[in-house]
């Protein structure tokens, strides 16, 4: 059986190398995030597509039936129901994952974790953001959520690169010098 992450960068290459020759990949982009959150918002949806229970012609008919209500492009239709073809549509999630991550590249984005332990004000969010951009060279998209284990301060996680300027971090630093140094 073939992977999920090799299956995701077959099929999102295919689809990028098309967009780029059009001139597209951002809007196929959007289309196949559009899908995908179809597929979010009804999960059943999914399930009936990927089956293999359900005969084929019978998902072509459903998934044609949605696929007529959109402003899809063309292509973007085209893909998903070659993937639906190939038994490839139960991955879509995977794919739209690294078709973004490929977009990204080309647009110099990366993408932010963001943890902190209140609500950031609109001012500090856009003053990290700023040193982020500046940080990476590249343009920073955050998602900021809240974790109020972290106490106070925050974590940036882009990548596998982390910063932790968490004072629950900071607390058990301490902890731990004070035990090294022989306290207790």
């Amino acid at each position: 059986m073939i992977g999920a992450a090799k299956v995701a960068r077959r099929y999102a290459k295919a689809l990028l190398d098309i967009g780029r020759e059009e001139g597209k990949y951002l809007d196929y982009g959007r289309e196949l995030e559009e899908f995908v959150k179809l597929c979010d918002i009804s999960p059943e949806l999914l399930g009936v597509l990927s089956s293999k229970i359900i005969p084929s012609q019978d998902r072509k008919k459903i998934l044609n039936t949605i696929l007529e209500k959109t402003n899809f492009s063309e292509v973007t239709k085209k893909f998903l129901q070659v993937l639906l073809d190939k038994e490839r549509i139960g991955f879509i999630k995977e794919i739209n994952s690294y078709y973004r991550k490929l977009c990204d590249e080309l647009e110099g984005i990366v993408r932010a974790q963001v943890k902190t332990a209140f609500p950031l004000k609109r001012k500090s969010v856009e003053r990290l953001n700023e040193v982020l951009n500046q940080f990476t060279g590249k343009k920073v998209i955050m998602e900021v959520s809240e974790a109020p284990d972290l106490i106070g301060g925050v974590v940036v996680q882009i990548g596998d690169f982390v910063i932790d300027g968490s004072i629950k971090t900071q607390l058990e630093g301490l902890k731990e010098s004070l035990k090294r140094g022989g306290y207790k």
